[in-house]
This record gives C-alpha cells, structure tokens and sequence, in this order.
C-alpha cells in the first residue's frame, strides 16, 4: 500500500513530525473555516448584489442623461422660436382701431389698422405667442413657429371641428362672427 505524502517527507527527513502537525493543524482550521462560513455561496450573492446594483445605477444614470438630453433639445427649440419671432415680427401699430382675439379663454386686443385686420383674418398673417407678450408674423414664419412649439401660435379661424364649446356653456348655439368689431 502507498503512503501519503505527509508519511513519505517524515521517512525521507525533509520535515520534523511537529511540522507536519502544524501543516495539517492549519489545514483542519482552513478547511473547517470554510465549512463553517459558507464563504463560496457568501461570495456569490455578493458578486450578485454588486452587478445588480450596477445595472440599477445605469438605469438611473441612462434616465437622467434622457432628462437632461430632452431639456436641452426643449432649449433649443425654445431659442428657434424667439429668434424666428424676433426676427420676423412686424412692428407694432398705434391706431385706435383694435383687433378682438381669443387666445386660452381670455378675450385679447391687438392694435391694428383695417389692412392687416383682413390680412389677419385671411390668415396671411398670424398671431404668435412670445414670452408674455404677442407678435403678428407672416403665415409661413408661423407654420415655423408651429413645428417647434404648437403653443406658440394663435389659432384664430379654427373649423367647427376643432372648436367644441364646453358642454354647460350657454351660448354654445349661437354663432359669433369672426370680424365682429367691438
């Protein structure tokens, strides 16, 4: 029968009986550790945990480079629609003859003389919503407007489609005309 390694190194001299002791002392203390502290199945789920945690934070991180991303694209689309504005407006009246318009429930005037009025109504010229305050620009600079910020545009002459009074208004039968003069 063969001997065991620990047998051959005694027989042979290379180690003294108390440091071969020593040795199989410290791999019973190992070997018992192990056993008792589940360390391979304590790593696993750590392992588990951390690469959960780092799919959580680029989730998050991907969400709030979304945000930030959408944020600046609205900015920007904010910049277009002033600068198109600014640049296109056409410069205020001062007359005593006023043009009635309803924009987000509230009924607003604008100073105009009777040329622009019926451009206005013909639709040559639209209302344009910029920061507070409102600006008549040319039909196709409007349509521009209109693709960056819906919110932006006035709309004036809508079709009874896209007009539905409320339901409890009382007046939703009749009709007021479009170049009524206050």
């Amino acid at each position: 029968m063969s001997m065991s390694l620990r047998e051959q190194l005694l027989a042979a001299g290379l180690v003294s009986k108390k440091q071969a002791e020593q040795v199989e002392k410290q791999q019973k203390q190992k070997h018992h550790h192990h056993a008792k502290s589940g360390k391979p199945a304590q790593d696993e789920a750590a392992k588990r945990a951390a690469q959960q945690a780092q799919a959580a934070k680029a989730a998050r991180d991907q969400e709030l480079n979304r945000q930030r991303q959408e944020q600046a694209e609205q900015k920007a689309r904010a910049a277009q629609v002033k600068q198109l504005i600014e640049e296109n407006r056409l410069p205020k009246l001062e007359t005593d003859d006023y043009f009635n318009y309803v924009d987000r429930g509230k009924v607003r005037r604008m100073s105009v003389d009777a040329q622009r009025r019926e451009q206005i109504m013909a639709g040559t010229l639209m209302i344009v919503r910029l920061e507070g305050r409102y600006e008549v620009v040319p039909k196709d600079i409007a349509e521009k407007v209109r693709e960056r910020s819906a919110r932006a545009v006035v709309t004036l002459n809508q079709s009874e489609s896209e007009a539905k009074p409320a339901e409890d208004d009382p007046y939703k039968d009749f009709v007021v005309p479009d170049d009524l003069r206050w």
